[in-house]
């Protein structure tokens, strides 16, 4: 099973700089493989957040990648994203789908078995993103959910889940074990030189798949 591969933006300040490197980032990740680049940028006001993700857009065209916004589905339409990225506290899924193209993507932050189950059967999502799997610096005091409660997870529900959560290349062997259809991951991506990007991801899809 080949993984879906999410990269999740590091924050980053509205200087034209620091958003030309994410887009340029953006792009080595389209061409590295990455499936799903999650634009989540909470300190950008969405006029900033809006021209960023039309950035993104272009930098991801001609790959297979696709680009979703951090649960603003307001800018995701205004700026012709692929897809929303809705928090566990955000609007149902189904709402979201009532006034989006046919094609678009949906998916939502889930963060127990129970969750996974109810954002399931309330209907409207493509994908499921649970977690924190393990500790991790976006996460601050928060322990980890574990293998098991991702195990669980991915057994309950029919829809795709993707792990998040100090994701490392040591783990992703047992996120694969676990069941998950994938991984996203902040630092995996952030921390890495723009050019080894493609041996990055292609090291961790390829720890992910071994049997």
């Amino acid at each position: 099973m080949h993984p879906v591969v999410c990269m999740i933006t590091a924050s980053i300040s509205p200087e034209p700089a620091a958003m030309r490197a994410l887009v340029d980032r953006i792009r080595a990740a389209a061409l590295a493989g990455v499936h799903l680049v999650q634009v989540r940028q909470h300190t950008l006001g969405a006029r900033a957040l809006t021209g960023l993700v039309e950035q993104a857009i272009d930098a991801v065209r001609g790959t297979q990648a696709r680009v979703v916004v951090n649960d603003r589905l307001d800018v995701a339409l205004a700026a012709g994203a692929h897809g929303v990225h809705l928090r566990g506290d955000s609007m149902p899924g189904i709402r979201a789908r009532a006034v989006a193209p046919s094609s678009f993507l949906i998916g939502r932050s889930v963060h127990s078995p129970l969750e996974a189950r109810q954002a399931a059967a309330a209907g409207g999502l493509d994908y499921l993103l649970y977690g924190a799997v393990f500790p991790t610096p976006s996460k601050p005091g928060a322990t980890g959910a574990g293998l098991a409660g991702l195990a669980e997870t991915c057994t309950a529900v029919a829809l795709p889940v993707l792990a998040v959560g100090g994701m490392s290349a040591g783990r992703l062997n047992g996120v694969g074990r676990a069941g998950a259809a994938g991984f996203a991951a902040i630092g995996l991506f952030a921390d890495c030189a723009v050019d080894a990007l493609g041996p990055a991801v292609a090291a961790a899809a390829h720890v992910f798949d071994t049997p």
